[in-house]
């Protein structure tokens, strides 16, 4: 992982090989990020979301091991019990297949590159657990 940092925003390169949200979560805890906004493209040699089945309260995961153009990543980073909370979504997909997989992502692997932007905002925000869904909610 490269970065540097201008203003309040961390422009982050990933190589091939590295895991994603690993990075991210790396980065916020060496950098004392509280709360942060995140976008960015890429490329995925494998990929694992999940799709929230409110039902059940639990993701259902969705994975590839397939190569496929990371068209767009945004989330967040908050704190969970003092710790990085990564929140993102992807759409990945392969044009020439028609292939493609969308959701609450939990791990991509970098296959070319990926170019995200973490734009940190002042404060902090944490995460509570909602008891209707189950789900760690930003706590604002």
């Amino acid at each position: 992982m490269h970065y540097k940092k201008i203003a309040e925003t961390f422009i982050v390169r990933l190589e091939i090989g590295e895991e994603l949200c690993e990075c991210l979560l790396s980065l916020a805890e060496k950098e004392g990020i509280g709360i942060a906004e995140i976008s960015g493209i890429g490329a995925a040699s494998s990929a694992q979301a999940g799709i929230f089945d409110a039902a059940s309260k639990s993701y259902v995961p969705v994975e590839t091991e397939d190569y496929m153009e990371l068209v767009s990543l945004t989330g967040n980073l908050t704190r969970k019990d003092g710790r990085p909370y990564l929140h993102v979504h992807a759409l990945l997909a392969d044009p020439v297949s028609g292939k493609s997989l969308a959701g609450h992502l939990t791990r991509l692997v970098i296959g070319a590159t990926a170019e995200i932007f973490v734009r940190v905002l002042p404060g902090e925000a944490g995460r509570m657990v909602c008891g209707e869904t189950g789900l760690n909610l930003m706590d604002v």
